[in-house]
């Protein structure tokens, strides 16, 4: 049997499968909060000290790149070995693997109820596919067909240079470069980067921010949730200007994201964002900056694009991941 996780810096999913249920029906699932924790060891013996079954093999997705088994975490002071894990778990085999390759090993097993579509494009048999996820940060990450399965790649694309591509987000990129230094995707495209986006579109005098909405803001740490609701309930002009942005610099990195693969398989939006803003992503914000590469816009109107509703896809890959690995 296969402990798997899904390491958040809020909060830290685990399940356990076997082969014999399969991906989509866990014996057990719990959730903790992270930051309760001096660590995973800790989470998961917890956890596996409230339930009755003969683990052997742990499989975590975890935020951060991850070399030779050992990960620091992006949003926890944790780090984490799978030498360590295993030794102190007395596990036969311990997986870690970034997020995004958690998300981007789930593709490939997700029910069409987990999926929304937003370009139904030609997709070709076997062809690369894309997956972008902006949550707190943005993740980017990759799948290949090695011959008999996909493979999944992580990667750190979403610290890439941000790339404007009108003069609004040429004024942002200033404006942050004045303040920041560098300024990556990242800084402008997750749930961080449409608070970014807001305090520019604020601070440069787009529109006034509204009584109400500065008291909701100062009674916050988390201004995204409140930028984004007042935006989708038409609210406010200051919210939608920064959602509008946000859409159309995830749609132009996700374009990017289809050139730099050739995803001919599809992109697939991940993460805790997409699902919430799917009616602006369903207008023509999304595919219009997705499709604007110039020549090469035909070629990525065949690329198929689809949104991630599964909130436990990150879950799913780990395990799917180390079920694959102890074949």
């Amino acid at each position: 049997m296969l402990l798997a996780g899904d390491i958040g810096g809020t909060k830290t999913n685990l399940a356990i499968y076997d082969a014999e249920n399969g991906l989509h029906a866990p014996l057990a699932e719990a959730t903790f909060p992270s930051d309760e924790y001096p660590g995973l060891e800790a989470i998961a013996r917890e956890f596996l000290s409230q339930v009755e079954y003969d683990v052997e093999l742990a499989s975590f997705g975890v935020a951060g790149p991850v070399v030779e088994g050992h990960v620091k975490t992006t949003n926890l002071p944790w780090e984490m070995d799978e030498t360590n894990l295993r030794e102190a778990l007395g596990f036969r085999h311990v997986y870690l693997l970034n997020d995004l390759e958690s998300i981007a090993s789930a593709v490939p097993r997700l029910e069409p109820e987990d999926l929304v579509t937003l370009n139904e494009g030609r997709p070709a048999q076997h062809g690369a596919i894309g997956v972008i996820a902006p949550g707190t940060g943005l993740g980017e990450g990759f799948l290949v067909w090695n011959g008999t399965h996909y493979r999944a790649h992580p990667s750190e694309g979403g610290h890439t240079d941000f790339g404007p591509t009108n003069e609004t987000e040429y004024e942002l990129l200033r404006y942050w470069q004045a303040r920041k230094g560098h300024v990556s995707y990242e800084w402008v495209c997750s749930g961080i980067g449409i608070g970014n986006i807001y305090t520019f579109l604020k601070e440069t005098g787009y529109a006034p921010e509204p009584d109400h909405l500065t008291e909701k803001m100062a009674a916050t740490d988390d201004s995204t949730p409140i930028i984004v609701q007042t935006a989708l309930d038409h609210g406010d002009p200051l919210c939608r200007a920064a959602l509008d942005t946000f859409v159309s610099i995830l749609g132009a990195e996700a374009g990017n994201l289809a050139l730099k693969i050739l995803a001919t398989g599809g992109i697939y939006l991940g993460g805790g964002i997409p699902p919430r803003i799917l009616p602006v992503l369903q207008t023509s914000h999304f595919m219009q900056a997705f499709l604007h590469k110039g020549r090469f816009a035909e070629l990525l109107r065949r690329v198929p694009v689809k949104v991630i509703l599964n909130p436990k896809a990150a879950l799913i890959g780990a395990a799917a991941h180390g079920l694959l690995q102890s074949r």
